[in-house]
This record gives structure tokens, C-alpha cells and sequence, in this order.
């Protein structure tokens, strides 16, 4: 079971199905043993296959029914599969990207939680202790992040898998970590370090308003692919980044020291344990010394 807040201020507890079977498995050695083979990037690229076939749209109508997805925020148009209504676009004005260059924007849809990095790169996940370094493979850029933010974007299946850019800037290009693919459900990060052990992927954001920012998507289970457009170029705030095919997801925003602060409603939520529910292009931040 976990909780989940909306900005204002309710918080219900979540413990789907899917939830409890996770919990089942994640929490017991045989279990663990059981859902190893379903992390194998080859596991999640056979499901990819049908995924993307024709007649994976006869799932599309008990999916949307079984998770109450709004579909008149989408786009209305005809799916040549799963994976291509999975991946559909938002109709235009059903979200808002907030304009002003102090606000640091949410770059999907999804449940946030923000973790402060110590000096030494260290923060905690609940109960798994990460390493910038062990994120990145990379120790002299995880050196750059000491005494900032780690923003943790969990995506579930019903949420909008397209992501933005979190601000105007120059972007570098994409850094490709190979990995398993287990479920970012809480039930596994309170069991294994996921996502130092997820396939993940990343670019710098050299930022107009924020410093160096991070952008990373991390693969879960059934997530072979994240699809990120084209990197080394300039882009704007709320310019579309990528998306994930089928699966929840997550995407990670590190900030540097000095750079961003959290809202103070995530922020207390986030040391409570409990995950905030947030919309892509809507405020999660504001620049450091405007605060």
C-alpha cells in the first residue's frame, strides 16, 4: 500500500490489485525468483512485438474502461495498435505549461516525490539508498548534483506517457545505461535498488533559468523502448522530449545546489512518504533565489 496526495492537500491510499501482487512477489525470495525472468529487456521486447501488431487494439476499449482514462483529453483518431493508442497524443489546451522563467514545470503527467542529494551524492527512496554515481555511472557528473534535488516522476499505465523539456536551454546528447526492466511499483523499490538497475536513459539540460538540469526516463517492465526525439539542439519549455511504449514508467530531474526548490506541499509529502500527483506542464518548483 502507498499513499498518494493531489495539490489539494487529500491524500488516499493506493493498494490495487496489482499493487498487492507486486507486494507478494517483491516481498519474498521465491517471489523475486519468479518475476526475474519477466526483467529481461528480451521478455519485454516479445510483449513490444504483439504490442505493436493490429490486433493488440482489441485491448484498447477494456483498458480504458478498467482504468477510467478521460479520452476527451486525447486526440480523436483511429489506433493501428496497443502501443500507438498507448502512446497518443493530448488533445490541444488539455494541458497547461506555466510560462513564467522562475517555475520549474512537472515534464509529465505522474505521482512526484523529491529527495534532497547530501554532499556526498547520497539520497534515500523510501527505504533504498542510491548514489548519484550508481544513477549516472558517472562520478564526475554526479559530483556536479551534490546538495541539489532528485524529482522522481512515477508514471502508472492510465497516466499520459509523453514527456516535455523542463525549461528553455541547450540539450546534449542522450546517454544510454543498459539495464533490467523491473516494474517501478513501490512494492519493488522497497525490495531492490530499481532504478540503478533499470535500463534508463538521460541528457543535460544547460538551462536558460536553472543551472544543468538532468532529464532521465528509466525503462520498467514492458518498457523496451523510450523513444526520445532528436538531441544536441536548442529547445523550449513544454517541447515534447520522448515517450514510453507500453508500461509505467519514471522520469528523474536532477537540479543543482542553489538552483530549484520544491513546492513546500511536495516537499512535506515527500518526507512523509507520500507521492504527490501532479500534470505535465503545471508548477513543481521556483528558482532558488526567487524564493
Amino acid at each position: 500500500m502507498h499513499l498518494t496526495a493531489d495539490r489539494k492537500g487529500k491524500i488516499e491510499k493506493e493498494h490495487s490489485l496489482q499493487d498487492r501482487l507486486l507486494e507478494g512477489l517483491y516481498n519474498h525470495k521465491a517471489g523475486r525468483m519468479l518475476v526475474k525472468p519477466l526483467c529481461m529487456p528480451a521478455v519485454s521486447a516479445c510483449a513490444a512485438r504483439f504490442l505493436d501488431a493490429g490486433i493488440s487494439t482489441l485491448f484498447v476499449p477494456l483498458f480504458i474502461r478498467c482504468h477510467s482514462i478521460p479520452m476527451e483529453e486525447y486526440e480523436l483518431t483511429a489506433y493501428r495498435s496497443f502501443n500507438d493508442f498507448f502512446t497518443r497524443k493530448l488533445a490541444e489546451g488539455a494541458r497547461r505549461v506555466e510560462p513564467a522563467h522562475d517555475v520549474l514545470i512537472s515534464p509529465c503527467d505522474g505521482r512526484l516525490s523529491v529527495y534532497k542529494i547530501d554532499d556526498a551524492c547520497v539520497f534515500s527512496v523510501k527505504h533504498t539508498r542510491y548514489t548519484v554515481n550508481s544513477l549516472l555511472k558517472n562520478k564526475k557528473l554526479a559530483e556536479r548534483f551534490a546538495g541539489g534535488y532528485v524529482w522522481v516522476f512515477r508514471l502508472c499505465v492510465d497516466d499520459y506517457h509523453r514527456y516535455v523539456y523542463v525549461d528553455d536551454g541547450a540539450v546534449s546528447r542522450h546517454y544510454h545505461i543498459k539495464g533490467l526492466l523491473h516494474t517501478v511499483n513501490p512494492a519493488a523499490n522497497d525490495a531492490l535498488p530499481v532504478y540503478k538497475e533499470n535500463t534508463r536513459e538521460y541528457c543535460l539540460l544547460k538551462s536558460e533559468h536553472f543551472g544543468t538540469i538532468l532529464q532521465m526516463e528509466v525503462g520498467a517492465m514492458f518498457v523496451g523502448r523510450i523513444e526520445n526525439g532528436p538531441a544536441e539542439r536548442t529547445v523550449r519549455r513544454g517541447e515534447e522530449k520522448g515517450r514510453f511504449a507500453f508500461g509505467g514508467s519514471t522520469v528523474i530531474v536532477m537540479t543543482q545546489k542553489g538552483q530549484a526548490l520544491p513546492d513546500g506541499d511536495i516537499l512535506r509529502y515527500s518526507k512523509s512518504g507520500v507521492e504527490t500527483r501532479v500534470k505535465l506542464g503545471e508548477q513543481v518548483g521556483i528558482r532558488a533565489k526567487h524564493r
